[in-house]
């Protein structure tokens, strides 16, 4: 089970909060670090930051924090050494935390001039649902309500952060043969277990899918539609529309699927939400 690889470990569930949703050109407004130090000793790190922008109002209605919040606070220089601190050589969980708020933070330090701190292992519950087939939809309160994990607050850094770990100890008891290896393995095994793979022991690939597009872009899987092309293949609609509604305004473009029947079948899916 998990705990047993992480024993004598510094693990801490991270999450950030942010202007939007560029790793690259938005910038961050809350940073949570929850969880344990090597010791057992409780962590609980959590700070809103000033972007030194202006928050737009789709982020805020989101996670709730306005211009006036941050307003008086301290830009992210004023937090970089103890994140980088606390970071460094930790067991980091999260979801979604390797392509999202781990390349956002690299952006941070990289303005800065400073070499992004480097955890020992990185435990993302989204890789983890992914390779274990656990059944979409794969965003965080979906899977909080599956496994009976409270999510109040949702969107909030600390709140995110402590669901995502609590979601990572549910993952190795209903999985624990899947979590009997070590920290190493466990992650390699997550991230090279692609979902979005044809010919892996997940059982059916894209390849195997019915299509609805005429193209195949999008193909169904029981009840559910996924993206077969791109930077979110092999997830659901629903779920890339929960975190990233502007990928999928352009998916329902000429540009994005050509067939306007499927266009139509696509909508009136979301519209089931």
């Amino acid at each position: 089970m998990a705990p047993n690889i992480l024993e004598g470990e510094r693990v801490l569930s991270f999450d950030l909060e942010t202007t939007g949703i560029s790793t690259s050109s938005d910038r961050i407004v809350q940073i949570a670090l929850i969880g344990a130090d090597a010791n057992g000793a409780p962590v609980h790190y959590e700070r809103i930051v000033n972007p030194r922008r202006p928050i737009p109002h789709g982020a805020s209605n989101v996670h709730g924090i306005y211009d006036a919040d941050v307003r008086g606070k301290g830009d992210f220089s004023t937090v970089i050494d103890e994140v980088a601190n606390l970071i460094e050589d930790s067991v980091i969980v999260g979801h979604n935390v390797r392509r999202f708020d781990l390349e956002m933070l690299e952006s941070e330090f990289l303005r800065m001039g400073r070499r992004m701190p480097r955890p020992k292992a990185v435990m993302d519950t989204y890789e983890l649902v992914r390779r274990l087939n656990v059944p979409r939809p794969h965003n965080l309160g979906a899977l909080c309500r599956r496994h009976g994990i409270s999510l109040e607050n949702a969107h909030t850094a600390a709140a995110d952060a402590a669901a995502s770990l609590l979601l990572f100890w549910r993952l190795s008891v209903d999985h624990a043969p899947s979590f009997r290896c070590s920290l190493e393995e466990l992650e390699r095994w997550a991230v090279h277990g692609n979902i979005t793979s044809d010919a892996t022991d997940l059982g059916r690939g894209l390849g195997d899918l019915e299509l609805v597009d005429n193209l195949g872009k999008i193909r169904k899987d029981g009840e559910q539609m996924i993206l077969a092309f791109g930077r979110h293949k092999g997830r659901d609609i629903k779920e890339i529309h929960f975190e990233d509604p502007r990928y999928i305004h352009w998916l329902l473009s000429a540009k994005g699927i050509e067939d306007e029947s499927a266009r139509e079948v696509i909508r009136s899916y979301l519209d089931s939400e």
